[in-house]
């Protein structure tokens, strides 16, 4: 029997083409935790059949390696018509928030098609994959379940919660029966929590590196989220928590002084001199940054916000918050 794993990093599926626990691995990896959500005109052709007018760089296959994926770039499959290959395609899901948001949107988009949806099995891994080495993910002998109704249910309900012009679907999510689904109700708490919250105006990863900071940490990669470092919180990934950070020191009023480097991209990563200067920066909270700690400053009071929030676009007059005391949402 062929098997197929997806993936939703290409750090677990690297681990799990080393383990060689099926014939092949592939990484279907799209961020969904930050920016503004593509449309789903964009992420159908992603993955749909490569089409004529197909440009490099535009279609899900591109840059993915091995001898079955040969094959099917030289035919230029969809994902469909490839998983349709294998007699059983098994979906390994990590617990970060980004990995379920990938997770609700596959399923929904798999969901149509019976050729594809009858051969799905499900793995909710209680550990990052990518963190673990080869010969343990071979050792393992995970609990895989076939995928039903129920969970494609849960999926779609909470991949459109997600996509909603505010956050009161997803925030209804809490009210629902999620476990067929059991890493997701966990993840929509922290993409909650990452609302500005009541009081800061700043959502908890942001709040997090000024707390490390005031207790001493002092230099930016000390703030940053990781395998066993001080913040925890894993709902961003190393390029958005960098942008995060950034959008704390640089604005009218900062919160965090000291950040001798940026903008934080791939050019400054580029250039050794530039990237050691941001790794040496002494960073320190200013005034508004101590207040916030203490809990009587508001960033957005001060500062101007644009972000996205799923479908939600959260401005100054569009300011929904999150009420970590109650765990209630705040309406503008």
């Amino acid at each position: 029997m062929t098997r197929l794993i997806l993936t939703f990093t290409d750090s677990g599926a690297g681990g799990l083409k080393a383990a060689r626990l099926a014939d092949c691995v592939v990484g279907v990896e799209q961020r969904f935790v930050c920016g503004k959500l593509p449309p789903s005109s964009e992420l159908d052709a992603l993955f749909s059949p490569r089409a004529a007018s197909y440009r490099a760089g535009a279609h899900w296959l591109d840059n993915l390696t091995g001898r079955l994926l040969e094959d099917a770039h030289r035919q230029g499959l969809g994902l469909i018509e490839f998983c349709e290959r294998f007699d059983a395609v098994d979906l390994w899901g990590d617990p970060d928030p980004n990995s379920q948001l990938q997770l609700i949107w596959l399923l929904n988009y798999l969901r149509p098609h019976a050729s594809v949806a009858s051969r799905l099995a499900i793995l909710q891994a209680d550990l990052i994959i990518g963190e673990r080495e080869p010969a343990e993910l071979a050792a393992w002998q995970p609990r895989l379940a076939p995928v039903r109704g129920h969970q494609f249910e849960v999926a779609s309900a909470a991949w459109a919660a997600w996509g909603a012009s505010t956050p009161e679907a997803w925030f209804n999510l809490l009210t629902q029966e999620l476990r067929a689904l059991p890493q997701l109700r966990n993840s929509v708490v922290a993409l909650l929590e990452e609302l500005p919250a009541r009081g800061s105006g700043l959502g908890a990863t942001e709040m997090r590196m000024l707390e490390l900071l005031s207790a001493g940490q002092v230099h930016p990669y000390d703030l940053f989220p990781g395998h066993e470092k001080p913040n925890t919180r894993r709902t961003f990934g190393y390029w958005e928590t960098g942008a995060l950070l950034e959008g704390l020191a640089r604005c009218p009023m900062p919160a965090i002084s000291g950040l001798d480097e940026g903008p934080f991209d791939l050019d400054m990563h580029e250039d050794p001199e530039r990237h050691q200067r941001y790794k040496r920066s002494r960073l320190a909270l200013t005034g508004l940054g101590k207040a916030i700690v203490a809990g009587s400053g508001d960033f957005s009071q001060y500062n101007p916000i644009h972000r996205w929030s799923g479908g939600t676009e959260l401005t100054n007059e569009t300011l929904w918050r999150w009420d970590a005391g109650s765990r209630t949402l705040v309406a503008p």
